[in-house]
């Protein structure tokens, strides 16, 4: 895979700046991340420019998932040495390539910038308005949980997408991350992902569970994006530091994140 390197030449930028989807779930372990590197291969494929930001200012992990070593990231950019635009790492041969995309990625293991400051995470959101004309879609992979960083990153996208399962502790969390954003005003309407699902029919039940709650309590009914099957090949992939589509091209977890892909860019 790819290592960092400078870009040969700036992107071109595009008639319309990119949307930005916040991929959040309010609980760790649901494969947020995986699910994050997994729909950026998936738009790079559909042929649209990606760009994938590591929000987890403290335990960021995506490029240890994606075996790529980057001479810069999210640290250098929070702590003013660097724009955002000089952090950028091609992954998979970068944007234009098959299933090729950009990856800024986090701070890995270290807690140091779990405290940063939200008009540090402000500097960031600005340049991410400066970069969306160069691409067709930007993904914004934040950490578990609902602290302020994390509600101020969700804020700065134009869409919410959230990942959780059928467990109970995962929805709960989820609908607890909805709740606190529309009780800010934020005025969101997510897409929800159902991964490691039985089945398909197993997932849009979880679905319309989490959906009757949202409808209930909050007013409105979110939009289901899609359900993930659970797949052995995934752990697989991730313990190999290989993307699941490349060590494994025929897996159905990945079918079902290009069915997902279909769905968001219908949206």
């Amino acid at each position: 895979m790819s290592g960092a390197s400078p870009l040969p030449e700036p992107p071109i930028p595009r008639a319309r700046a990119a949307p930005i989807y916040a991929v959040a779930s309010g609980k760790g372990g649901v494969g947020k991340t995986w699910l994050s590197t997994m729909l950026s291969i998936a738009f790079g494929r559909a042929g649209q420019r990606t760009l994938l930001v590591d929000c987890d200012l403290g335990l960021a992990n995506v490029d240890v998932q994606l075996g790529v070593r980057p001479t810069a990231d999210v640290h250098s950019v929070v702590r003013g040495f660097l724009e955002l635009d000089s952090a950028v790492t091609p992954v998979l041969g970068g944007p234009g390539r098959n299933g090729g995309f950009d990856l800024i990625a986090g701070h890995s293991g270290s807690g140091a910038l779990g405290s940063v400051k939200l008009e540090e995470v402000g500097r960031i959101a600005t340049g991410l308005v400066k970069l969306a004309p160069h691409y067709d879609r930007i993904l914004l992979d934040l950490a578990a949980g609902i602290d302020p960083t994390v509600l101020r990153f969700a804020r700065a996208a134009d869409k919410l997408i959230l990942v959780t399962t059928e467990e109970p502790t995962a929805l709960t969390d989820a609908y607890a991350m909805v709740k606190l954003m529309r009780l800010q005003g934020a005025p969101i309407m997510p897409y929800v992902i159902v991964n490691m699902a039985e089945n398909r029919a197993k997932g849009r039940k979880v679905f319309e569970q989490f959906a009757k709650a949202c409808n209930e309590y909050l007013g409105f009914r979110p939009k289901f994006a899609g359900a993930i099957g659970r797949d052995p090949r995934v752990p697989d992939s991730i313990r190999a530091q290989t993307p699941l589509p490349i060590r494994h091209p025929q897996s159905q977890a990945y079918e079902d994140v290009v069915r997902i892909v279909e769905v968001l860019n219908a949206g």
